[in-house]
């Protein structure tokens, strides 16, 4: 547990070599990428940590914001004395955060990696930002009033994780599934990134036009179960758009769906290691 802005955090440090950090999606915690550190930890110091509120990590008094985010990945890298630059893995809504750190710490950035990363074009943040933070905290205090949290957040775990899964499991333990969704904490956090989804997309949209990207290698990696469908080709061609916008590779994952960490580990730490090696 390293304290981080405040808020004591849930760190792992892994490996040797050039430091890469992987951020996982909304709601999700240190042990989605499990299947993606054995591939890395012997040519790469791997970080990983919770943000404020999931996995292990205690709550922060202040919603998430994409520069907050940023920030603390640069503070989780300096509280391990990493000061170099370092590659930095988002998937789903860490994809806002790592694009957030390449712009607002460029000279800390030696590349990207988007695993199947949020898109959203021409965001704008919704309203009543405050009220919508403070209806996140009631739901979430409601809930593990009723004690909702136990009883179906490790059944609500499993079944999003076989959604967004061509493996059509949840390879966590059960017990650590109990441990993490089981709780108020967690499902609070989760509520509140939720509700700060538009705002977040909002404020990197505003990053683009006011801080340039630096000129580091990305890939992004996008997702495709291989079904052709309209809905599918849609999101390819979103996420080539993002390719294009950040001026990075762009490549389809195919069977994979979106926690292509668990479909796709290979490939993950493959990109990972492609783009260190010509940061290097």
């Amino acid at each position: 547990m390293l304290r981080v802005g405040g808020v004591p955090l849930h760190v792992l440090c892994e490996g040797s070599g050039p430091v890469c950090v992987l951020s996982p999606g909304l709601g999700m915690g240190w042990f989605d990428w499990e299947p993606v550190v054995p591939l890395l930890a012997p040519y790469r110091t791997v970080v990983r940590f919770d943000r404020p509120g999931l996995g292990f990590s205690a709550p922060a008094a202040e919603p998430p914001t994409a520069a907050a985010e940023a920030a603390r990945i640069a503070g989780v890298l300096d509280a391990l004395g990493l000061g170099g630059p370092a590659t930095v893995v988002g998937h789903s809504l860490a994809g806002f955060h790592a694009e957030a750190f390449a712009r607002l710490y460029p000279e800390r950035t030696a590349g990207l990696v988007l695993v199947d990363a949020s898109v959203e074009e021409n965001a704008r943040p919704a309203p009543a930002p405050a009220l919508r933070a403070a209806a996140a905290r009631a739901r979430g205090r409601a809930y593990a009033a009723a004690g909702l949290p136990r009883a179906l957040g490790p059944a609500l775990r499993r079944l999003t994780v076989r959604a967004s899964s061509v493996r059509g499991a949840d390879p966590v333990p059960d017990d650590l599934v109990r441990r993490t969704y089981g709780t108020g904490r967690v499902v609070r956090a989760l509520l509140m990134e939720n509700a700060r989804y538009w705002d977040v997309a909002a404020e990197v949209e505003s990053l683009r036009a006011e801080r340039p990207f630096p000129p580091v290698p990305v890939t992004v990696l996008a997702a495709a179960t291989g079904s052709g469908s309209w809905l599918e080709r849609r999101r390819l061609a979103r996420q080539r758009a993002l390719a294009t916008l950040l001026d990075g590779r762009f490549e389809s994952v195919a069977p994979a769906g979106h926690l292509m960490m668990y479909d796709r580990p290979g490939v993950v730490a493959g990109a990972v290691l492609a783009v260190t090696s010509v940061a290097a």
